[in-house]
């Protein structure tokens, strides 16, 4: 069926004409010859879009077109003008009209506009769709929990959201949700009808972060032809999100901590202070007072960052979290795989728990997915895990040559990390973007840590 187009006009040849043009080009046409007719038309069932007369002998489309936008504000509407009622027209677009056409038109002209107007309407739509979708993915909903670390957080996000914050610290583990955080934070505040941009400070050169970041004027380097607009020009009154913050170089971090302080910056070669009007909100898995004392962030960055802070809790100190995750992560991948898996049982349950997650909740979503593409037809079983959580070991195999451990592992973070760093490039045949995918972290990042804990 094709969209449904009201011609509003009190001349009767141009009713014929434009809706014998529209038939022929497969929309179906209704007619209206005054402005109540028009009204209680689309009243009554709201046409696709509108051609609409600026003067009708009952009143003017003015009051036609107001009255269509209070029904349905993304209606498309087209006005039609007689010369020297362009001030009216204008006018007419200040209220919501896609376009106006001026008489006499080309019937050719008209239907690409009524095309076009339809078009944009339908991708409004979409868009709006879309961004109604994104919502909801990172809406509170989606936070599981019922920990105290959790609630915390959830209390935390909630105040933000309601406040003028503009810089936010997330840390914790890799895994544990801190984009989501992000995410959440941007979407309960009032920016959230504006972009949320992110940028994963480990994955650039400086040089390049830095161009990313501020933008950059043409024949600022040798391949700056063209002038480009930054990130924190893009996400104007929304939200920039600075994963990885911990990576960043210090002459960058210099750079940063003037926008921060004095809500300005200039592109890279420009000379022109431009205004910042951006929430930051910066998030990383590293110690930064560790880094701070190493010489490789700066105090005063930090503090200026650490306004409001947010620590995630890795999954390991919030056992009570685990259960309830992993049915979300099954209901989800029910949905996706169109399975009728169940929720975890009192064995799956106890063994999920027992395990130390060294990759958090980014570990857990990816051991359920694995078990329901691969093994679970009506239920994750216990032989559908990987080993090390399968026999209830508490933590990550150990790579040969290591001694065994019972029940949790009495060691560190940083060695906990070097054994599933190790175990998921031996997985992958030492595949390093592959590992990196794995691990959910960026292949410089994972380049990084090879060669801090010498790993073969």
């Amino acid at each position: 069926m094709g969209k449904r187009i009201l011609i509003v006009d009190d001349e009767k040849a141009i009713r014929w004409s434009l809706g014998e043009a529209l038939a022929a080009a497969g929309y179906e046409v209704e007619e209206a010859q005054n402005a109540s007719a028009a009204i209680k038309k689309f009243e009554e069932d709201p046409p696709d879009g509108v051609v609409l007369d600026l003067k009708l002998p009952d009143g003017d489309g003015l009051s036609v077109l107001r009255r269509v936008k209070e029904i349905d504000p993304d209606a498309p509407v087209i006005m039609m003008t007689a010369y020297g009622e362009i001030e009216t027209a204008v006018e007419a677009i200040r209220s919501g009209a896609y376009d106006f056409i001026q008489k006499p038109f080309q019937l050719e002209k008209m239907k690409v506009a009524i095309r076009n107007a339809i078009e944009s309407s339908a991708m409004r739509a979409e868009l709006d769709d879309i961004r109604k979708r994104e919502r909801e993915s990172f809406g509170f909903k989606n936070f599981i929990g019922r920990s105290p670390a959790m609630t915390a957080v959830f209390e935390t996000i909630k105040k933000i959201g309601a406040s003028k914050a503009t810089t936010i610290l997330i840390q914790g583990e890799s895994g544990t949700g801190k984009e989501l955080v992000a995410r959440a934070i941007h979407e309960s505040s009032g920016g959230s009808r504006y972009p949320f941009l992110e940028i994963n400070c480990a994955a650039l050169p400086e040089t390049l972060l830095e161009s990313e970041l501020f933008g950059h004027e043409k024949g600022a380097f040798t391949d700056a032809k063209y002038r480009k607009k930054g990130l924190f020009e893009l996400a104007e009154g929304g939200t920039i999100f600075l994963d990885e913050i911990g990576e960043m170089g210090i002459t960058l971090q210099t750079r940063l901590l003037r926008v921060i302080e004095n809500k300005t910056f200039r592109r890279v070669g420009g000379v022109k202070d431009m205004r910042v009007n951006t929430r930051i909100i910066a998030a990383t898995n590293r110690d930064l007072k560790k880094a701070i004392d190493e010489g490789r962030f700066r105090n005063d960055l930090y503090y200026r960052l650490k306004v409001i802070p947010i620590q995630l809790a890795p999954l390991r100190d919030r056992v009570e979290d685990i259960r309830p995750i992993a049915d979300h992560f099954i209901a989800s991948f029910n949905r996706e795989f169109r399975k009728n898996v169940k929720k975890t049982g009192p064995e799956l349950a106890k063994l999920l728990e027992r395990y130390a997650w060294p990759g958090n909740v980014r570990e857990l979503k990816n051991v359920i997915e694995r078990a329901m593409l691969l093994e679970a037809e009506d239920e994750i079983l216990p032989a559908h895990l990987p080993p090390e959580i399968a026999a209830g070991e508490g933590g990550p195999a150990a790579p040969p040559g290591t001694p065994a451990l019972d029940g949790l592992y009495p060691i560190s973070i940083e060695e906990m990390e070097k054994l599933l760093i190790g175990r998921t490039l031996r997985e992958s045949a030492g595949n390093k973007s592959k590992a990196a995918r794995v691990l959910g972290i960026s292949r410089q990042t994972l380049r990084e840590k090879i060669k801090l804990y010498g790993i073969e």
